[in-house]
């Protein structure tokens, strides 16, 4: 049967793993309230939201479950009114991306059967709505076919701050004509190995979004990981009994804590089981100040210098500050006088003070103000 082209896919779920307290982002984004619960782009929807919003063309009623730590099960909820009472599932502690995914293909497995499921962060800022849908319809079909399938987003530049996948020849699939093999992935090249993937034509940077029915990827993970499947498969079985809490207790701290990428997607695509479908589409996972900075729109009406502004524009003055980046937090005004490529980050308990060039380095920050004990501002 031909897939539709447009409307929700049936037997697709979407898994929403939102965690991560984007220490890069600090101190707009803490533990407490990490980037995905804030607008980042100046569109009035949080990065949660955001996420949410892509995915419903695609998406039946009650085929999105959110996996996120359990200090934000409330925030999410406030943001995400309309799902059901099962689609959140709550982490006691951050495991990694395995166990988040994991967990939530072992629930699908015990409501629904063997569905296909996509994994989608919640940190992510997407452009281009139908490219995206188009990936997401080929990446189902590549799963139904039983891969485990990555979408590979064109690399606008030799980045060094990504992972890689390299793709190979077709699939062959006549309903997903896009979805290649996956040969391999790399880890975070140096420049001159990022540039020189790109001259191939043969690698895109790995968005970190899997597609794959949940039983392809439990069995995997069972061949991969039998200790973490074995978990896993437990608290899948209890979570919608009343022995959830109790299950919970006993079975998650002990879980392997590892990212997907190293538990399945490598070794698998090794072995010839890993998809890539083409992600032709606007991606950014906001790692920083920097790359924030060229999501916002300049200032109305103002001559644009790159400067960008997140918050009320009102409350920030500039002089002779070409590139800078203000996120206005507070009710002070802030004054930038002389400084190109400032960034100032004000918040009510914070203030950060830096670079677009050493905008990477905020994490050492975060790392300094934990050294000092103040854990209350993380």
């Amino acid at each position: 049967m031909t897939p539709p082209r447009s409307g929700p896919i049936p037997g697709f779920h979407a898994v929403i793993p939102a965690g991560g307290a984007g220490t890069r982002l600090w101190p707009l984004s803490r533990s407490g309230a990490p980037k995905f619960l804030h607008d980042l782009t100046g569109s009035g929807r949080s990065l949660l939201q955001a996420t949410v919003d892509r995915l419903a063309p695609v998406t039946g009623p009650g085929c999105v479950l959110v996996v996120t730590g359990a200090r934000h099960v409330e925030a999410v909820r406030r943001q995400l009114p309309t799902l059901d009472d099962g689609a959140v599932l709550a982490e006691p502690s951050p495991r990694d991306s395995m166990a988040a995914i994991g967990l939530a293909a072992a629930v699908l497995a015990e409501r629904h059967g063997d569905v296909v499921l996509g994994s989608f962060a919640a940190d992510q800022v997407i452009q281009g709505a139908a490219a995206f849908a188009r990936a997401v319809r080929h990446g189902v079909e590549a799963a139904r076919a039983g891969y485990v399938v990555t979408v590979g987003i064109a690399a606008s530049h030799p980045s060094t701050a990504f992972g890689y996948v390299r793709s190979g020849e077709s699939l062959g699939l006549a309903d997903a004509p896009s979805a290649l093999h996956a040969v391999g992935f790399t880890e975070k090249p140096d420049v001159a190995t990022a540039t020189a993937y790109l001259a191939t034509g043969d690698y895109r940077w790995n968005a970190g979004m899997f597609l794959t029915r949940a039983g392809v990827l439990l069995d995997h993970l069972a061949e991969q990981r039998p200790e973490l499947h074995a978990g896993l498969r437990t608290l899948g079985a209890a979570w919608d009994t009343a022995d959830r809490e109790r299950v919970l207790a006993e079975v998650w701290p002990g879980l392997e804590k590892i990212a997907i990428d190293h538990a399945i997607a490598e070794p698998v695509a090794a072995a010839g089981g890993v998809a890539v479908v083409p992600g032709d589409f606007g991606w950014d996972d906001v790692g920083d100040f920097a790359s924030l900075a060229t999501l916002l729109p300049p200032t109305p009406g103002a001559v644009d210098d790159g400067a960008r502004v997140l918050g009320d524009d009102a409350s920030v003055v500039r002089l002779d500050s070409l590139g800078s980046v203000v996120v206005a937090g507070s009710d002070r005004l802030v004054a930038v006088l002389g400084i190109d490529d400032v960034v100032v980050v004000d918040t009510p308990d914070a203030l950060l003070v830096t670079t677009r060039a050493r905008a990477q380095q905020v994490k050492n920050i975060v790392d300094a103000v934990r050294a000092r004990g103040a854990t209350e501002l993380l």
